[in-house]
């Protein structure tokens, strides 16, 4: 008896089931939907539809194959000026899809919802395009209404909203699932809170901004606001304070920072509730709470400080910002920091690097002669290297404080340097020009020598930075030569009024031309009997001063230094002439007595400080 066989096809028998069971589970799914929706408005619903129809757009436009011609109608509709509700829809859904987003209109066509796994934007515009609402709505957060967005759409601002669009998306870029990601958006919140409590901390009702720009203790913060994240400015100089003076209701802003959290390749412990205690510690600063289980969690992220422009530091400030996060700061490129500070200003004055092209730089001032600076980079000694920081990452709330003043430490200092630094080229007649060296000194000080406006002798100020809010210069002069009529206290007061060398350098020259006109309007009678001898002899004329930029090589003649003395045969000083130069600044016998020089200073040197600010 033969078998009989018959083909049945493998794929038959589970199709059957397979397709039967999918409409069953479809039906149920459906049926779920239904009874969990219906108490809901549909306008609610299609809300939620339009949320989830779509995933991000997470390849770059480059490697589409139409890149070409969506590259050209991005660049169309950049330069258009989109003023009906079809452009502006159009331009909403291009911006959206440059950043990564999804991006569609509501069947009325007035709505753009411009959605992520995380978050959405709800735009609603009029018949005639123009804006009338924007929402932000987090991942489980009700919409609240985006201000900044607002503006800039009515604005036609479309730069700015793909800034915020891309810091929105760059709160989330931390490894793992949606929760994960929430989790990070949390830990800022809470880092948020406790930097708007510290700031509250020792406030007064009257506190005016720049007050708490120099001295509040996370500087002036600005809460977070939509996409614009918090930003703490926390530096301001002289010139923008006197500018914010002169223009009232001018917005002058100094160096600010903004706080954000970045994912990262390795787990930090992150706090997810606001740590700062209700009551200071014993030696009066904030208090925290420990970061335990329950309060904290490891995340593959950690905050930011980021910086708008990325700022030249010394290495051991990077070291002791390093030390105080527990966090190394990558990507650091160390080069001499004078070289980074004259880079940083002519890039932020001009467009192009002027610094490869001259080695000296021309200031002017009102009633001055025209400056001449050599900016001397000390480029031979390490401990003047320095890095430019964009960015410094941390996790916990209590480092900020002391951060804060680190960098407005490292500011201030970059401020005097920069001063000296201008794009403007020599022109016209420079016989009258003032040639000044700035090289540096030690630690956070530097020196600037200038020839002795009335004799042929080097003098040199000494301008030691201790922190953002003291300043220490001393004056120093051959014994022989005449007072400048400008003491230490008178220099230091003056830097810390202006932070500027040029104009500080003005004044000295100023109050040294008084003393020397009022000492010709004077029948002095001068004592030749006390003339000591001099502590050394050099001289130099404009014009080799004019040829050679660098004056380092005669730092050792002016600069003291008990524990370096130059064996040289060039710079024979005895240790007790160099602290006679160094000591006998004012004591030296000038053509002036002393007590007619301090009536001159006290009376100038008041009106010489308002002087410094009111030519700026």
């Amino acid at each position: 008896m033969k078998a009989c066989w018959c083909y049945i096809p493998r794929t038959t028998v589970p199709e059957v089931l397979f397709s039967a069971m999918t409409v069953t589970s479809t039906n149920a799914l459906m049926e779920q939907l239904y009874l969990k929706y219906q108490q809901k408005p549909w306008t609610e619903t299609l809300k939620l539809v339009h949320f989830c129809m779509d995933k991000p757009l997470r390849c770059p436009v480059s490697n589409d194959p139409d890149s070409p011609l969506l590259l050209c109608m991005e660049k169309i509709q950049r330069t258009l000026n989109a003023k009906s509700l079809f452009s502006v829809m159009n331009r909403l859904e291009s911006l959206s899809r440059q950043k990564g987003l999804n991006s569609h209109v509501s069947p009325s066509g007035t709505t753009c919802y411009i959605t992520s796994d995380m978050f959405y934007i709800e735009v609603q515009l009029e018949k005639d395009g123009n804006v009338i609402d924007a929402k932000l709505a987090h991942l489980g957060e009700a919409p609240v209404i985006c201000d900044d967005l607002v503006e800039y759409l009515r604005m036609k601002n479309y730069d700015a909203v793909g800034k915020i669009l891309e810091n929105l998306s760059n709160l989330y870029q931390i490894q793992g699932n949606s929760e994960m990601k929430a989790k990070g958006y949390l830990a800022l919140q809470s880092l948020e809170k406790d930097l708007y409590s510290m700031s509250l901390l020792d406030r007064t009702q009257d506190v005016n901004r720049v007050t708490e720009v120099l001295h509040g203790k996370v500087g002036h913060l600005v809460l977070r606001t939509g996409g614009t994240p918090m930003n703490i400015e926390f530096y301001i100089s002289p010139y923008q304070i006197l500018e914010a003076e002169l223009n009232p209701g001018s917005q002058v802003c100094g160096a600010k920072i903004d706080v954000t959290v970045e994912g990262t390749d390795m787990l930090h412990k992150l706090p997810l509730s606001p740590l700062l205690d209700s009551q200071p510690g014993e030696d009066g600063n904030p208090a925290f709470l420990p970061l335990t289980d329950e309060l904290s969690m490891d995340l593959s992220a950690y905050f930011l400080l980021k910086f708008h422009q990325p700022i030249p530091m010394f290495s051991s400030s990077i070291e002791e910002i390093q030390r105080l996060t527990g966090i190394q700061i990558t990507g650091l490129k160390l080069a001499p920091l004078y070289e980074l500070i004259v880079q940083s200003t002519l890039k932020e004055k001009c467009s192009e690097d002027l610094f490869t092209h001259k080695s000296h730089f021309f200031v002017s001032l009102p009633d001055c002669p025209k400056h001449c600076y050599f900016i001397n980079t000390g480029s031979a000694k390490p401990d003047l290297a320095g890095a430019l920081v964009s960015k410094i990452p941390f996790t916990h709330p209590k480092c900020v404080p002391d951060v804060i003043e680190i960098l407005r430490h490292q500011m201030a200092y970059n401020s005097l340097i920069s001063s000296c630094v201008s794009e403007k080229h020599r022109n016209g007649d420079d016989s009258e020009l003032l040639y000044f060296e700035v090289a540096p000194h030690k630690n956070t000080s530097f020196s600037v020598f200038f020839l002795h406006p009335m004799k042929e002798n080097l003098a040199c100020v000494i301008i030691d930075v201790v922190t953002s809010r003291e300043v220490q210069c001393s004056l120093h002069l051959n014994p022989r030569d005449p007072t400048l009529n400008s003491s230490d206290g008178f220099i230091s007061r003056a830097v810390k009024r202006c932070m500027s060398v040029p104009v500080v350098m003005r004044a000295i020259f100023r109050n040294a031309a008084k003393v020397e006109a009022h000492s010709e309007t004077q029948d002095m009678q001068v004592d030749t009997k006390q003339n000591p001898e001099p502590a050394c002899e050099q001289i130099i004329d404009l014009n080799s001063l004019e040829e050679s930029p660098s004056m380092a090589g005669h730092q050792d003649l002016v600069v003291t230094d008990k524990q370096s003395v130059p064996d040289s045969p060039k710079e024979n000083l005895s240790t007790a002439k160099s602290e006679t130069l160094g000591d006998n600044t004012e004591k030296s016998n000038p053509p002036v007595s002393m007590e007619t020089s301090c009536r001159v200073e006290e009376s100038t040197s008041t009106a010489s400080t308002e002087a410094v600010m009111k030519d700026m």
